[in-house]
């Protein structure tokens, strides 16, 4: 997205090399580094569509190191809140926020222990394991019945309930090919 400015890691190359493509230990790796392909698909429909966010408050949950926070602030967002579990994304996210001269407010915190006050929320690639999609889907479907507006993006990912979504927009996203094994995901965006 030549819109946004973003300190990412280089092409995630090397970060599963020599664990037989499992990472084990007992540090997180640092998903925060990459801007994954749902992010990507949702922070380019947001600056495609401002109207989604523009005036209104919005949440970005594991917002990794903010892209789709990012865009919705750039699209006018009133206030744009950003959170995720990992300590090292919301320091990330504040870097990335700065360097793109918009304000974001990061938080550390797990998804469920979240409560919704914002109109707009924002889940890019959080479908990605079954213990995750199984939190995600409560706290989203949550969010959705609260009156917010719910948009996720994701590029196929296994545990994706695409039954309680309506597909608005797919992009091609281009992508690490170290992390994804291609250099281009079809990515939707979904609207709960």
């Amino acid at each position: 997205m030549p819109e946004l400015s973003l300190h990412l890691a280089p092409d995630g190359a090397g970060l599963f090399d020599g664990t037989g493509g499992t990472y084990s230990t007992d540090v997180p790796p640092p998903f925060w580094a990459f801007a994954w392909a749902g992010g990507r698909a949702l922070a380019r429909h947001v600056l495609d569509h401002p109207e989604l966010v523009a005036g209104r408050t919005v949440l970005d949950v594991a917002a990794g190191g903010g892209v789709a926070a990012i865009a919705a602030a750039r699209a006018g967002a009133a206030a744009v809140r950003a959170v995720d579990r990992d300590p090292a994304a919301v320091a990330a996210i504040g870097r990335n926020a700065a360097a793109n001269g918009v304000a974001v407010t990061a938080a550390a915190a797990d998804v469920g222990d979240l409560t919704v006050a914002e109109d707009v929320v924002l889940a890019g690639d959080v479908f990605y394991d079954r213990t995750t999609a199984d939190r995600m889907r409560v706290f989203l479907r949550g969010a959705a019945r609260a009156g917010a507006i719910v948009l996720v993006g994701d590029p196929g990912r296994g545990f994706f309930p695409a039954g309680l979504f309506t597909e608005v927009a797919r992009y091609d996203v281009p992508v690490p090919p170290a992390l994804e094994e291609t250099r281009s995901l079809r990515t939707a965006v979904w609207r709960a």
